[in-house]
């Protein structure tokens, strides 16, 4: 029988340290968040690395959390790694030294157009499983899907004629998203082969080479391992969905369309991607405009060369004369 870590944790606490009732079922309900967040990446809570937990604080940040809130949160995860490295569960503290929000936002990571072609470009695609694994991240990225959504596909979902998906996403609340022709051509391309595979009698669309339905974990150790092989670092299955709604809102989409895609009830939720936006803009404003840096120091070396080009006229009307 597994471990329940977390019991585990708050007995320790209760017993070493003496906490109130008020405070263990805080550390009690802010560990359960966490765990939530661990089964919908389809981790368990112990493997959990410091780029997850980075996602998990953009996860409370954008339900609105205060910072106060989850600064507290953070606090009780940093304590529940420390007491399983000291129990010896784990190696390494992924939350040792993280940092928490101080003002609104804490910006979810996500990857730049050219990383996501060479994570789509990592699979072997001359296998089946590397095919399967490419149509994955293809889907995941053109349609913003979660990992559970991702895994919980059925064939029947997917419109390749039209270009769209049906997915049930949280709280069973189902959404039609669009795909572009990249993901319908590779997805087309797994499902042909996949008909070849035997005893694959599921109605799941993305299913092992004996023919059971992949997992959540799958997904997410084939991802770590492509983003390895890319030279990418801190990427998860939600780094996909990030960098879906990031690259849309880039390019002009509009928060209300990049929220019914993503299946997020509340606009505010989707408005990180808003403030993301702001920042790459702003990058780009400042690396590219001719007036984003110091103007009065500008406006001084143009006024000396237009100085310098009157001098020079009057010098060349003297000689004349």
């Amino acid at each position: 029988m597994p471990r329940d870590l977390i019991r585990e944790h708050i007995s320790y606490l209760q017993v070493e340290r003496g906490l109130a009732k008020n405070s263990l079922a805080a550390y009690r309900r802010d560990l359960k968040r966490l765990e939530q967040y661990a089964d919908e990446e389809g981790l368990h809570i112990a493997d959990l690395s410091r780029g997850d937990l980075r996602g998990f604080i953009a996860d409370l940040t954008r339900a609105g959390l205060a910072p106060s809130s989850i600064g507290r949160i953070v606090s009780a995860v940093r304590g529940f790694y420390k007491y399983l490295l000291l129990d010896g569960y784990i190696k390494k503290h992924p939350a040792e030294n993280l940092e928490t929000p101080t003002k609104g936002f804490y910006l979810p990571r996500f990857l730049t157009e050219d990383e996501i072609e060479r994570l789509l470009s990592a699979p072997d695609v001359s296998s089946e499983s590397g095919l399967r694994d490419r149509a994955v991240l293809e889907l995941m990225y053109a349609a913003g899907l979660r990992v559970s959504e991702a895994a919980n596909l059925v064939i029947d979902d997917l419109d390749l004629e039209q270009g769209v998906l049906t997915c049930k996403g949280k709280g069973n609340k189902q959404r039609r998203v669009p795909m572009g022709k990249s993901a319908v051509e590779w997805v087309g391309r797994y499902r042909t082969a996949r008909r070849k595979i035997k005893n694959a009698k599921t109605s799941k669309l993305f299913v092992s080479g004996l023919g059971t339905p992949i997992t959540r974990q799958t997904i997410f150790d084939f991802i770590k391992k492509y983003a390895q092989k890319a030279g990418l670092e801190d990427v998860s299955p939600h780094t996909l969905r990030h960098s879906f709604a990031t690259h849309l809102m880039q390019r002009g989409a509009d928060s209300r369309s990049v929220q019914a895609m993503l299946g997020h009830a509340d606009i505010s939720t989707t408005q990180i991607y808003t403030h993301m936006t702001d920042q790459h803009l702003r990058k780009s404003y400042e690396k590219f405009h001719p007036r984003a840096g110091a103007s009065g120091e500008r406006d001084s070396e143009k006024a000396g060369e237009k100085e310098g080009r009157k001098e020079g006229r009057k010098d060349g009307r003297t000689e004349g004369r």
